[in-house]
Parts: C-alpha cells; structure tokens; sequence
C-alpha cells in the first residue's frame, strides 16, 4: 500500500506540475511513480525475469530524469530507454523464445508506420538514433506479444502485452508530438500511458513462478 500511496502522490503531484508549467516539480516528482514500482517488484517472487525487469525500469527512471532535466538531453534519455527496452526484451526471452510469426509482423509493422512518419518528416542528426531505438521497441513489443498463447503464466503475458503496447503507443505520441504535430494534450497522454504500460510490465512479474 505504501508504494502504491507514492506512485499515486508522485503522479498527482507531476500532473499538477504539468498544468501550472512547473518544470522544477516536474523534474522532482516524475521519477518517484516508477521508483514506486521499483520498490514494489521487489515484492515479487525472485527470478531471473524480474531482474531483467528491475534493471529495465533503472535505466527508465534515468531516463525519466534526463527527459525532464532542463536543456535538451533527448538523445541521452533515448538511450537509457534503449537500455530499458533491452532489459524488457531479455526479460521475456528468459520464458518464451518461439518465434511467433504473427507477434513479429506486427511489431514490424507498427514500427515501421512510426518511423516512416517520423522519417518523412525530417529527423536531422537523430535520424540514426530514433531508427536504432525503434528497432529496439518493436523487438520489444515482438517478445511481449510471443509469450501470449504459450505455457508463461496467462495473467503475466497479458499484462506484459498490454504494457508494452502501452509504451510504445506513449513513444509514438511523443514522436509525433516533437517531431510532426505538436498538441497541447500531448504530455498527458505520453505520461499517462507511459505510467500504465510501466506497471503493466512490472505487474508481469508477480505471476512468474520462481526459478
């Protein structure tokens, strides 16, 4: 109840800072929803995917402080998320390693909806980059999608499924939002769908059974 009473305080409170244009708030609180959750999986039956996880939401939690910091230090925060993708996907492949054909289509396909709209659009200097981390996400998506279906833990391949598509439905708005069309409900949208696919994830691992 505790962490969940934190994640709750530092969401409102980051809300809050977003309506008033308080970037100091914003920066201060924005992390302690994910530290929540952090502090939470530890509650989870120990294994090697809950490590997995753990690592992937650190390097969000760095990567939630270089987004927020003043100054622009997007590439830098794209990368602790490119981390935190790597981690997610070693996650589930410590479960699941079939192929899972139609999860794979699919993952190629929305990445490549998303890059291609980026790309048209014009990506500079972070074209090399923004293509390497959704590269990254949608092998992400791929593995979260491949363990629906198998002998994993119903419960954990949903919400392992239903977060990651949350997340990256979050990262395509924040694509979007920078580099295409900017609207003014975009930082709630990404932070709110960022937030639940991150629980999602880590709800995954309270229906891992231990190994």
């Amino acid at each position: 109840m505790g962490w969940l009473i934190l994640a709750l305080m530092g969401a409102v409170t980051f809300l809050y800072g977003l309506s008033v244009h308080a970037a100091l708030l914003c920066l201060l609180v924005k992390p302690l929803p994910v530290l929540a959750l952090l502090g939470w999986l530890h509650d989870a039956p120990p294994s090697e995917y809950r490590r997995w996880i753990s690592l992937g939401l650190i390097f969000s939690l760095l990567g939630d402080v270089l987004l927020a910091w003043p100054g622009d230090l997007f590439v830098f925060g794209l990368g602790a998320f490119l981390v935190a993708h790597l981690a997610y996907l070693k996650a589930y492949l410590s479960d699941c390693r079939r192929l899972a054909v139609l999860p794979l289509i699919l993952a190629l396909g929305v990445g490549a909806v998303l890059l291609g709209i980026l790309i048209a659009n014009g990506l500079g200097p972070l074209l090399i980059p923004v293509i390497v981390y959704g590269l990254a996400i949608s092998a992400m998506l791929w593995r979260a999608l491949a363990r629906l279906g198998t002998d994993v833990t119903k419960r954990s391949a949903l919400l392992a499924a239903g977060g990651a598509l949350a997340f990256v439905f979050s990262d395509s708005v924040i694509g979007i939002n920078r580099f295409v069309a900017p609207f003014h409900a975009a930082p709630y949208v990404i932070i709110l769908s960022y937030w639940l696919g991150q629980w999602g994830i880590a709800a995954s691992a309270f229906t891992q059974k231990p190994r």
